[in-house]
C-alpha cells in the first residue's frame, strides 16, 4: 500500500465482508478439524483441510490489500 487511498476502502468494502464470510466459515472449520485431528490424528485430510480453514481466515487481509493496489492514484 503505497499511500493513503480513503476511497479505496469505501470501494473494497463489499469484498471486505463477503471474505468475512469466508473467514467465519473458515475459522468454524478449523475448529471441527483440529478436533478431529486430535481425537485421529491418523488422518492426514484433516490436516490439509486445517490448512484450507487458514487461508480462508486469512482472506480478508488478502483480498482488501489486493483491491487496494488495483485502484490507481
Amino acid at each position: 500500500m503505497a499511500g493513503c487511498r480513503p476511497l479505496a476502502y469505501v470501494l473494497s468494502l463489499p469484498f471486505a465482508l463477503l471474505s468475512l464470510i469466508l473467514s467465519l466459515i473458515g475459522a468454524v472449520v478449523w475448529c471441527i478439524g483440529s478436533i478431529f485431528s486430535c481425537l485421529c490424528p491418523c488422518c492426514a485430510c484433516l490436516a490439509t483441510l486445517v490448512n484450507l480453514a487458514m487461508d480462508l481466515i486469512h482472506a480478508p487481509v488478502k483480498v482488501i490489500q489486493w483491491f487496494i493496489d488495483l485502484i490507481p492514484c
